[in-house]
């Protein structure tokens, strides 16, 4: 085992299968000469070259048209976005084309590509630098959604997307590039759509998944001195989402609480709740509570930004309610 930082897992994923497969390369916003927005391509153009790993103008619908059309052409390319609120301006590339070329060409062409790069706030970026996408790229068909929460899983979920030979939104964040942890010397490969229990429970699951999963564990341990005992779910993949790990543990538990970063209005969380209560309603012993952000643009002011985002508190206040305590 070795420790890494969550960008050098991310960094690590990416050399490796370049390394194996000529055909994949790396595009986007300062990923060459810089290194990467958060160095999580360091190195890798000394490596690669020029050819292989290729800094782009700011321009989002250029250069992810580019990069699909040359997966419908041989290429596995990797495009990094700075952050995913900047892929709107690229949104059309990859829910028109990316996503639909497969079925539109009756499947003469796939489209083997990740985009990937960090999803969701990450302190004081303001309204346009602090949304959460995922529920948007999931409901479209023909599309991947994975969020890792920790270097381990990015590591070997990267591997998988890059390996995958449709389009994968691989969605990161900036508060976690600097996380550490333990993982294998060798490789490995983390199954697409394989649920993650984090932490084994009996009295409530909680489900949740990327940096937000840090705030269940807080309360988990904080409900645990309590009595309560917190089962941690971790998607990993929210499209497509294992839903049968979320039965069984509710049919465990028999109570769910849902923590996502996200606006409230049918989002993840809203799935989930809907998909629970159609398969596994009988084992539930209290409505099911989901937890968001508020329901406005994220706010600049601290102070405010702490009320909008949620915490491992309102997680106590939640699994208290199902618990009706």
């Amino acid at each position: 085992m070795k420790t890494v930082q969550f960008r050098e897992a991310i960094c690590e994923a990416m050399s490796e299968e370049m390394r194996r497969d000529e055909s994949i390369y790396l595009m986007g916003e300062e990923v060459a000469e810089y290194n990467g927005a958060y160095k999580a391509s360091k190195g890798m153009l000394d490596e690669f070259g020029a050819k292989r790993v290729i800094d782009t103008p700011i321009a989002e619908l250029g250069f992810a048209g580019i990069a699909i059309g040359s997966a419908m052409n041989g290429n596995r390319p990797i495009v990094e976005y700075m952050t995913f609120n900047f892929s709107l301006v690229g949104i059309d590339q990859i829910i028109n084309n990316a996503a639909k070329i497969r079925q539109m060409s009756g499947g003469q062409f796939n489209c083997p590509i990740v985009f990937r790069g960090p999803t969701a706030s990450a302190g004081q970026l303001g309204a346009t630098h602090s949304q959460a996408f995922e529920n948007w790229f999931a409901n479209t068909p023909g599309l991947k959604v994975i969020v890792p929460s920790n270097p381990y899983d990015a590591k070997g979920l990267l591997k998988a997307a890059i390996r995958d030979d449709d389009p994968v939104i691989f969605m990161e964040s900036e508060q976690m590039y600097g996380d550490k942890m333990e993982i294998p010397e060798g490789e490995y490969i983390i199954p697409i759509g394989v649920a993650d229990i984090k932490r084994e429970g009996t009295d409530v699951t909680l489900v949740s998944f990327g940096k937000i999963i840090k705030e269940a564990y807080k309360a988990a341990d904080v409900l645990e001195k309590e009595g309560i005992s917190c089962e941690i779910l971790d998607m990993r993949t929210v499209r497509p989402m294992d839903f049968e790990a979320i039965f069984t543990s509710v049919k465990k538990t028999n109570r769910l609480v849902i923590l996502e970063e996200a606006w409230p209005f049918g989002n993840v969380s809203t799935e989930i709740t809907y998909q629970v209560q159609a398969q596994a309603f009988d084992y539930l012993d209290a409505p099911i509570v989901k937890i968001n952000t508020a329901d406005t643009p994220a706010p600049y002011s601290p102070v405010l930004l702490a009320e909008w985002l949620p915490n491992s508190d309102d997680v106590v206040k939640a699994v208290k309610k199902v618990m009706y305590k």
